[in-house]
């Protein structure tokens, strides 16, 4: 059983209305993965900072994006959350937002969170910073999860298996 955090973009995502063709498949492989994995056994959990901002946002289906969490157990957010978040950011790891990607991070990595699913590919799920980041965590003695797309954790069968 794997502990998956679930990032702001995911819920926000699941309800997506532009229809452009990227848009549309990322709601669509979002919907596939967030439906499976709630019914599989996979622990997801979220923090008060996706609440924060999903509250905070102003966007359509706001508050049907804030029911899809309303269950999810949160993690905290503590002063060792904080003193990570500072760390990043000291490091250059996150931008100079504290209550952004930073928190994110440090809230899935001090939880032991074993995956981060996002679709923030700039500064979470971004390859280029696989490194950095699990150099850092190495430093502060906490695990790195694998910051990863719906996408990537879909178990599809491809056409040759």
């Amino acid at each position: 059983m794997a502990r998956v955090y679930i990032e702001t973009t995911i819920a926000s995502f699941y309800h997506e209305e532009r229809t452009e063709p990227e848009m549309l498949a990322r709601r669509n492989w979002t919907r596939k993965w967030f439906d499976a994995a709630r019914a599989g056994s996979d622990e997801l959990v979220t923090s008060l900072a996706v609440d924060a901002e999903l509250r905070g946002g102003t966007f359509p289906h706001r508050d049907a994006a804030l029911s899809l969490i309303a269950d999810l157990p949160l993690v905290e957010l503590d002063e060792a959350v904080a003193e990570i978040v500072d760390a990043y950011i000291a490091h250059r790891v996150m931008p100079n937002d504290p209550q952004g990607d930073a928190l994110h991070l440090a809230a899935a990595s001090f939880h032991r969170c074993d995956f981060l699913v996002t679709w923030n590919c700039r500064h979470l799920a971004n390859a280029n910073k696989f490194g950095h980041i699990r150099r850092v965590n190495g430093l502060l003695g906490i695990g790195s999860p694998v910051l990863v797309t719906p996408l990537e954790l879909l178990q599809e069968e491809t056409p040759d298996e």
